[in-house]
């Protein structure tokens, strides 16, 4: 029996970044896109063109970088937004708008401040206005959930009659409940007179722990599109995550009427690199990218599982990409097995000077740890800026001393401006000196939000991988470093969140509206 296709629409770089404190670079965001188009997704939401500058830049590079995918731009029901929207992504070889306006009564009445007949005007013109300068719209109903069905038939009816070929019907705020929700879809596919005029989406928030469970519900029901970002990522509790619902449609096959186009075995990958720049770990018991996914501890399963598979896996770990974490690199590996193995993981180097520069990095790692992990490249790959990235503060070399019954101390050597600076401070142990020297040589006013150290792979030998968060005058940005040595590491995630600090035009912002 043939089956639908059921569209993954990503939004990691739009919703996702709605993550308090989960603001991407421009370039970070196309390496993530390209990741996506490569793991075969459908629809990328790219930003909130009129968000900012930044998104606006995001959303234009993700746009040149992609040609697979459709790129896809949020905006709100108004002709500036659709505007900004359609500029941004004239570059992309297939574009969508993704227009929206509140249809709950509560968000009408306090948000809006609208009539419900102003709002089923303000939405025709938004769609007819997009249809004029993109062939591809996508209209969502925000806080379709909690709106009455009678006022969503009629405002569905009007934009698909307007042009609209993707309507959307967000859980906004993750109230909807899966017989419910699902139940909800398919009444107004059932109800609406032209409802088969256009492909209907879900997007689910997880505030109740639901997003996943009432999205699957919804496809049971008929919807063609499911809206979910990598390792569930985006404001207050998430959203649905993409590999869960994925690999549960290609799990139970026998029961959902879909497929998907995704290559599922660069799913762990791309939930490595979305963590590593994002800086929110992912939990050890996450469905399947947390590392103990498929893990086996009882000896009952051990038993079991070497007996016969199946009898506690319903998945083959490879499938999703955990067969990248084999050992494939060492001290005496070349120039020619590096590049490959960056390529099969989706890591593009620029020019050949980027090429030894990472190389001549690899090496030097080599040299401090015997087994080289596919987490360890990305870990290396993260910590190197990309070349035209303003660097005004670079790591030369530090000295860190901790006894007990003495303070801390740190002798940081840095490179501000071009001109070296030895900064010394003490602290409260080496990792906070290191910080107050840095912070008495620069002065920039920031804040530190959020310090997060992880071991990248197991042994004593493994590097560690540090998340810092700065803040300053609103602006939030994350730098990542990493080395086998811990303190080594954190300094260097200071040194880059400082950097990212300094390069304001090229940072994306995060957006505060959305669905």
């Amino acid at each position: 029996m043939s089956k639908d296709r059921l569209v993954i629409f990503d939004t990691t770089l739009r919703d996702g970044e709605q993550s308090p404190g989960a603001s991407m670079t421009r370039d970070e965001k196309v390496r993530i896109a390209k990741m996506l188009e490569k793991i075969g997704v459908d629809v990328i939401e790219a930003g909130f063109a009129i968000a900012s500058v930044g998104d606006f830049e995001a959303v234009r590079a993700v746009a040149e970088a992609v040609s697979e995918s459709t790129i896809c731009s949020l905006s709100r029901a108004g002709v500036q937004d659709i505007d900004r929207a359609a500029e941004a992504l004239k570059p992309a070889a297939n574009s969508r708008i993704h227009t929206f306006i509140a249809t709950s009564p509560i968000h009408m009445q306090y948000k809006l401040r609208m009539e419900p007949d102003a709002v089923v005007e303000r939405a025709i013109m938004a769609v007819k206005h997009a249809r004029n300068l993109v062939a591809d719209v996508e209209f969502s109903c925000e806080d379709a959930s909690r709106s009455e069905f009678d006022f969503l038939c009629r405002i569905i009816e009007q934009v698909i009659n307007a042009g609209a070929r993707t309507i959307n019907l967000p859980d906004t705020v993750g109230y909807g409940e899966p017989g419910e929700y699902g139940e909800l879809i398919g009444r107004l596919l059932n109800t609406i007179p032209n409802a088969d005029k256009a492909i209907f989406s879900v997007h689910c928030h997880n505030d109740l722990g639901l997003a996943v469970a009432n999205s699957l519900s919804a496809v049971m029901h008929g919807a063609r599109q499911v809206e979910c970002t990598i390792n569930g990522l985006g404001e207050r509790a998430g959203n649905a995550a993409l590999e869960e619902i994925v690999m549960a449609v290609r799990t139970r096959h026998d029961l959902f009427p879909v497929d998907v186009g995704i290559d599922t075995s660069h799913i762990v990958p791309t939930s490595r690199l979305v963590s590593s720049i994002t800086g929110f770990p992912v939990q050890p018991n996450k469905a399947i990218v947390g590392a103990n996914a498929f893990a086996h501890e009882s000896g009952i399963h051990q038993d079991g599982v070497l007996k016969h598979r199946e009898t506690y896996e319903i998945m083959r770990a490879q499938d999703v990409g955990w067969h990248n974490n084999k050992l494939v690199l060492g001290k005496h590996s070349g120039r020619a097995a590096f590049k490959a193995r960056l390529e099969e993981l989706g890591i593009e180097i620029g020019d050949d000077n980027a090429m030894q520069l990472a190389f001549t990095r690899f090496k030097e790692l080599a040299d401090k740890k015997h087994e080289i992990f596919d987490e360890d490249l990305q870990a290396l790959m993260n910590d190197m800026q990309p070349a035209d990235r303003p660097r005004p503060f670079q790591y030369l070399g530090l000295e860190a001393v901790s006894r007990t019954g003495h303070h801390p101390r740190a002798d940081v050597r840095l490179e501000i401006n071009g001109a070296e600076q030895l900064a010394s401070a003490v602290g409260d142990g080496p990792v906070d000196a290191a910080f107050k020297a840095i912070e008495s040589a620069v002065e920039s006013g920031a804040t530190l939000q959020l310090y997060s150290v992880n071991a990248i792979t197991t042994g004593t030998d493994s590097q560690g991988e540090v998340q810092v968060r700065l803040e300053r005058n609103g602006q939030i940005v994350n730098g990542n470093g990493a080395d086998t040595d811990i303190i080594v590491a954190s300094v260097k995630a200071y040194l880059d969140a400082l950097n990212l600090l300094a390069d304001d035009e090229a940072r994306a912002h995060p957006q505060r509206e959305g669905v």
